[in-house]
């Protein structure tokens, strides 16, 4: 298995340990929590090649610093990495934003350093969305697991090729919709990169091609998948009551996002985090 280390600078705003706890309790793509080493660990197919690639992240100021081993295209999962942690972003302005809005203010102090992470790559996200159809998060994840354990490698989702190929006894249609996704991911349709480089509006339009992914499910795709830092999801209902109770009946998200540009996703996400801090009515508290 070959290896690769790297540095870089990030800038802005940037806690591991912040970003790392939010990580631990976030369902689809949980991390064991209570490791021993500090740092951020975790496993996942990088793009294109689809091999499985592990990777260490550790903090030394604004200086991550990744240590990836694998067998694939690693100088390609080290940038795959930056996307999902969204150190790839310039977030110099993010505490303007909170100077804006003092509710964004709230969050950013209760959490601070934190950059929205959560799916190693659009298509786990997609095949999340799937499983999640029509059932409670819960039941999701169990899914997710046993896929993982049945036809992952060593605790990596399984790879696009797997899952195209793979016998899969799922509830309803899920079967043949995560069989399109796979196909999708092959096919470049849900290439990370590429969905950030156009408009969130574009990236979302362009993964409804995919069977079995609808405006839900496509918006989760580009705003936690791709990790968009601008996009701001029109169909997220816990988000909706969010922006009610800390704003006041009336407001609307598109209203208040306006003060949050360019890091709506950024905005949403600390709301969501806190919110499910508070009510815990994912994880089913």
């Amino acid at each position: 298995m070959a290896g690769r280390v790297a540095e870089f600078e990030v800038q802005g705003p940037w806690s591991l340990e912040t970003s790392r706890r939010f990580w631990e309790g976030f369902t689809p793509t949980a991390l064991a929590s209570g490791l021993a080493r500090p740092g951020l660990r975790t496993v996942f197919c990088a793009e294109g090649d689809w091999r499985r690639a592990e990777v260490e992240v550790t903090q030394a100021g604004d200086t991550a610093h990744v240590v990836l081993a694998g067998d694939g295209d690693l100088d390609a999962a080290a940038a795959q990495v930056r996307r999902f942690l969204a150190l790839d972003v310039d977030g110099r302005g993010w505490l303007e934003v909170g100077r804006r809005d003092p509710v964004i203010a709230d969050a950013q102090a209760r959490l601070p350093g934190l950059r929205p992470c959560g799916f190693h790559s659009p298509y786990e996200a997609a095949a999340w969305s799937v499983l999640a159809q029509r059932l409670r998060i819960v039941q999701a994840a169990r899914l997710r697991a046993d896929l993982i354990a049945r036809l992952g490698e060593d605790g990596a989702f399984p790879s696009p090729h797997t899952l195209a190929r793979a016998d899969l006894d799922l509830p309803g249609r899920k079967s043949e919709y995560l069989r399109a996704v796979a196909e999708a991911a092959l096919d470049g349709l849900l290439d990370g990169a590429a969905l950030r480089a156009v408009d969130p509006g574009q990236a979302v339009q362009r993964v409804q091609q995919v069977k079995g992914l609808g405006p839900f499910a496509a918006e989760l795709v580009v705003v936690r998948g791709a990790n968009a830092p601008d996009a701001l999801p029109g169909h997220e209902r816990r988000l909706d009551a969010e922006i009610a109770e800390r704003y006041g009946p009336g407001r609307t998200l598109a209203e208040v996002s306006q003060a949050w540009r360019p890091y709506r996703t950024w905005a949403a996400v600390h709301l969501r985090a806190l919110r499910e801090q508070r009510t815990g009515e994912i994880a089913g508290r």
